[in-house]
């Protein structure tokens, strides 16, 4: 009889790594840099590459100082720093945009223990951060193809006032509209998540329940056209996909990807809807995060012979 080898698990291995998944995650995202760039013009660039720079270089120095283990090449922080940028309008001040970066990568992603500890996405967290350390300069938005920074209303906070001054569909799909950097062009984001889910980096369930549920909830409040604006302005689809399926802080389980869609979307559409604020998608997605423990809790099958407590 052979000899039973016993280990710890896990016990099913796959082939891919976090820097391979980090890799796709950051080709995925290249669509939306690139499109920000033509869009905002070099300073979209040069955003980006504060975000990306201060992001490595606060992991390693973090890692160096607490004697932790150097998981700079993970790429992990860099897909930290890429995501933030492209929640940040291009007219930031630079020294904002590298203290958002230190913030995501020390506070919420270091001091919790690292990759996989965090409660929130780092992100999404820093954002909120500096929406509310830095509500004007987060809030500057500005008209596409310009060379001068003059501020511009968003779709949203156009949708809740004048919708004849909202911009032609067309243009909202091609991004030629106010807003974050990385979140105006829809035709870059789908391209961007239908590429994650295709290399089964992410799963569906999550971005379809989460669009979908703003988008029906949408079309009972305002129309289908109503419905639309809502589904292409603002961070949906950017949340949906690159911020609403973070491995850390979203559901393992299908079930529990689909609440965790359900609840983010119900809670985007309340605050779009009801709120003083025309946007609400980073604040519906760290809210889901805080309570993914409780999720997963409550979608746990029940091993055989177990009990069903």
């Amino acid at each position: 009889m052979e000899k039973l080898n016993l280990s710890s698990s896990p016990h099913i291995r796959g082939k891919k790594t976090v820097s391979g998944i980090m890799l796709d995650v950051i080709v995925a995202l290249i669509p939306a840099a690139a499109a920000s760039v033509i869009i905002f013009g070099y300073r979209a660039a040069l955003v980006i590459c504060i975000c990306i720079s201060t992001a490595i270089l606060s992991e390693f120095f973090f890692q160096k100082i607490t004697k932790s283990k150097i998981l700079v090449n993970d790429l992990s922080a860099c897909v930290t720093g890429l995501l933030l940028a492209l929640n940040l309008p291009v007219s930031i001040p630079l020294w904002q945009a590298a203290l958002g970066s230190l913030f995501a990568v020390v506070v919420v992603k270091g001091m919790f223990g690292g990759i996989g500890k965090n409660f929130a996405n780092p992100a999404i967290t820093a954002r909120i951060m500096m929406l509310i350390a830095f509500t004007g300069t987060m809030t500057a938005y500005v008209t596409p193809f310009t060379d001068t920074l003059t501020s511009s209303a968003t779709p949203l906070a156009i949708l809740g006032s004048d919708t004849s001054a909202l911009p032609p569909l067309k243009d909202m799909l091609l991004g030629i509209r106010a807003g974050s950097m990385g979140e105006t062009c829809a035709v870059a984001l789908i391209i961007g998540g239908v590429y994650l889910i295709f290399r089964g980096v992410i799963s569906y369930v999550t971005p379809v329940s989460y669009i979908g549920t703003v988008f029906i909830l949408s079309l009972i409040y305002g129309g289908g056209e109503f419905a639309l604006y809502q589904v292409l302005s603002g961070g949906l689809l950017l949340g949906a996909f690159f911020m609403a399926t973070d491995y850390a802080t979203t559901p393992t389980r299908p079930l529990g990807k689909l609440i965790f869609g359900l609840g983010c979307g119900i809670i985007t559409a309340a605050i779009r809807f009801y709120g003083s604020n025309p946007e609400g998608v980073s604040y519906a997605i760290l809210l889901m995060n805080i309570i993914t423990p409780y999720i997963d809790k409550w979608t746990r099958p029940t091993p055989i012979g177990g009990s069903k407590k």
